[in-house]
């Protein structure tokens, strides 16, 4: 395969040299042939080398990566250049894009990257085995990655790391409700916080399968951006005890909401009909030590600044209850503007309430204070 300039563009990506195609930077939607690259997926990219390098640096296990939908091999091969693996397998079903990849092996000097061309759960059931499994597990998809739950979490050795990320984010945030119980075996309700929602039903879904295979899952880090949702679970060869599968019910007449072990039919708070999201995952959805040792780590990484300031409000937000609230949710039940968020969160502290930014969304917070209390609070303010 011939790599000409008027095709093909070299471009540095952290501290890693990247052969991609020329039209993927030049054209407003990347092209999907010679093979598909994103150059806005740098940030979730700087994202998954923060993450991987805080989850190395603790791992006492073989250092081995598994990459089952590469493309063209951006993260993996950041990835092998960047932090210490001892052994990097890259598998794609493009051969372009897997020839892009060894080209850009070759021009990092990597040699511990073996590179395989087999659809992706054929790649990740080869790695099934004891001896044979990966301490980071990473499936980027088109669309769902639900259909490679079960031959990821086999993948994963015991203590290990496996990485996923959702673009189906119409069939998450509830356009089709249907699709999305089949897909994840929950139902989205349409919120100001569905993007929670959404991951939480990833999470839960991911929680069933394992719990099928004996095997324990524990939420390190989410991610939610426009285009997708991405979650970092650990794996553990255990049963899990837990009980963190359940619902998040909401009132659409009065804004109440909250996490539940079961269904029920009437808000606590103005007695009106609820809605039901779930079954889904209500545990935590922040390891509080793992984020502080992503922190700890970024300095030392060539990412984004935007990653560090995203990484502390995740760590304020990391012991909180599920759900956030909006300002301009809110502010639209009072029929009035908006205050700035950090007078809604000094004003709730204030008041001996637990409350903190949130990574979700610019103007979310969350609280434990229930609605009726945040709008008693946003009128002191106005």
């Amino acid at each position: 395969m011939e790599f000409s300039d008027e095709v093909f563009q070299e471009i540095i990506e952290g501290d890693t040299k990247i052969l991609v195609p020329r039209k993927s930077i030049t054209d407003k939607v990347p092209p999907k042939k010679p093979a598909f690259f994103n150059p806005k997926g740098k940030l979730n990219r700087d994202f998954s080398i923060i993450a991987y390098a805080a989850f190395l640096n603790k791992f006492q296990g073989p250092k081995i990566f598994l990459e089952g939908l590469s493309g063209i091999g951006a993260r993996g091969l950041r990835v092998a250049n960047e932090l210490q693996v001892e052994k990097m397998f890259i598998n794609d079903l493009n051969p372009s894009a897997l020839k892009m990849a060894e080209h850009s092996a070759n021009l990092n000097g990597l040699k511990n990257v073996e590179f395989h061309e087999e659809e992706a759960c054929r790649f990740l059931s080869r790695h099934a085995k004891k001896g044979e499994r990966g301490s980071i597990v990473d499936i980027d998809p088109f669309g769902s990655p639900a259909s490679f739950f079960d031959c990821g979490i086999r993948a994963t050795m015991h203590g290990g790391i496996l990485s996923t990320a959702a673009t189906d984010l119409q069939v998450l945030n509830g356009l089709f409700q249907g699709a999305c119980k089949r897909k994840y075996g929950g139902i989205p309700v349409k919120t100001e916080y569905g993007n929670e929602i959404a991951i939480r039903l990833i999470l839960g879904c991911l929680r069933t399968v394992s719990a099928r295979l004996g095997v324990e899952i524990t939420p390190l880090f989410v991610e939610s951006e426009m285009h997708y949702y991405r979650t970092y679970v650990k794996v553990l060869n255990r049963p899990d005890q837990q009980e963190n599968l359940g619902y998040i019910i909401h009132c659409k007449n009065c804004g109440h909401r909250k996490t539940t072990l079961e269904q029920k039919q009437e808000c606590e708070l103005c007695k009106s009909k609820i809605s039901i999201a779930g079954p889904l995952w209500i545990g935590k959805i922040f390891d509080k030590e793992f984020v502080q040792n992503m922190i700890l780590k970024t300095p030392n990484l060539t990412v984004d600044k935007t990653c560090e300031k995203m990484l502390y409000k995740c760590l304020n937000e990391s012991e909180m209850q599920a759900t956030y609230f909006t300002l301009d949710e809110i502010a639209s039940k009072m029929k009035s503007s908006p205050p700035k968020l950090e007078n809604v969160i000094s004003n709730l502290q204030k008041n001996d309430f637990l409350a903190s930014a949130t990574a979700f969304n610019p103007t979310g917070f969350r609280t434990n204070a229930n609605i009726n209390e945040i709008i008693k609070i946003f009128q002191t303010i106005q």
